[in-house]
């Protein structure tokens, strides 16, 4: 029988054209591309019970999870990057069909991405504890989160909680018990060992080091949970109105600035003039979104000194309530250049 010598470059390339072939395959999933709700049974093309992770980091746990319901759809939630690609290559690797990834905030997709009542099981493993105190605000555990989880929850879906942090876990704890939706399925608050349980890299270095794991293990009842309807997009802003001011003379006049309303913040960055008009670069911060956009600022049809306020498609954002305070805000600021503005036409969110 003959024997094929593959030499170390060769090697390497087929390692390359392997990675490339796999990234080809899986479609990459974004929380901000995605319909709000996601379509999950055309999304995996099958319905099947859903079971979601927050947070997977490396995929060990996900792994564990696809292998141990193999009757489910199994979504993981991450940021990073690095990690995204790594369990894309994975699912495409190991043919792991009833596998998503999304990179996604767990708050952006809990309230845009799934809708109340249709998730079997979620799991949370080793959330960062973000210490700092102003950081607090961050912590995936705390009420407005939870209770968003536990709306999204079928009656009899199971909540996995693990941390490395004793005050982290205190905090859960407290927090778990005093929502009456969730049952405690084990004897105390929590365990130090969960049996049959995957290890992941995270877990395995934290005991390494000496610091003890905490596991929670909560349960759906029938106590209705707190109504927390989908967010979904809002119709397109734009604002169209008149003004003795160029757009030369209105980017002169501008400096940085930032806009609140209730929890929703605005701020804008910088201009960039263009061919037409102006482009204002914003970073709209809301409880359940962050979205880096640009607002358009552009001659309206022929007359002169009229225009139009409007969101640029660049990046694809989403119209949300944020998006709409920044439209006002931006035509608020120009107004406030001259007295003689006027609003022709506005077209915006209450």
């Amino acid at each position: 029988m003959a024997i094929q010598v593959v030499s170390s470059l060769e090697h390497n390339a087929l390692r390359i054209r392997a990675a490339r072939s796999a990234d080809a395959v899986i479609q990459k999933l974004n929380a901000l591309s995605l319909p709000w709700p996601a379509n999950w049974a055309e999304i995996f093309g099958a319905e099947r019970p859903l079971i979601l992770e927050i947070g997977f980091g490396t995929g060990v746990f996900l792994r564990h999870l696809v292998r141990q319901h193999p009757e489910a759809n199994v979504i993981g939630l991450e940021i990073s990057n690095q990690c995204l690609l790594k369990a894309e290559r994975m699912i495409a690797r190991e043919g792991l069909n009833n596998l998503r990834v999304i990179h996604s905030r767990a708050e952006t997709a809990l309230y845009h991405l799934f809708e109340p009542s249709t998730l079997s099981e979620v799991v949370i493993n080793f959330p960062d504890p973000w210490f700092k105190r102003d950081h607090g605000h961050r912590r995936l555990m705390q009420r407005d989160t939870l209770d968003a989880i536990v709306s999204r929850m079928q009656a009899g879906a199971m909540l996995y909680l693990a941390t490395d942090i004793v005050e982290y876990a205190e905090m859960s704890s407290e927090l778990l018990a005093a929502t009456p939706q969730l049952m405690n399925r084990l004897p105390g608050q929590w365990a130090d060992m969960l049996p049959g349980r995957v290890v992941t890299k995270y877990e395995a270095k934290a005991r390494a080091e000496g610091r003890d794991c905490m596991y929670f293990v909560y349960q759906r009842n029938a106590i209705p949970a707190p109504v927390i309807p989908v967010i979904k997009e809002l119709a397109m802003p734009h604002i169209v109105f008149q003004s003795p001011l160029s757009p030369d003379e209105i980017r002169a006049a501008f400096r940085p600035f930032d806009a609140h309303e209730g929890d929703i913040y605005v701020g804008f960055g910088e201009v960039y003039r263009g061919r037409n008009g102006l482009l204002f670069e914003i970073h709209a911060a809301e409880p359940t979104i962050d979205q880096h956009a640009a607002l358009l600022l552009t001659p309206h049809g022929h007359t002169a000194n009229e225009y139009t306020i409007q969101l640029s498609t660049i990046g694809h954002p989403r119209p949300t309530q944020g998006i709409h305070i920044a439209v006002n805000a931006l035509h608020q600021w120009i107004a406030g250049l001259s007295e003689a503005t006027t609003v022709i036409q506005k077209k915006l969110a209450e």
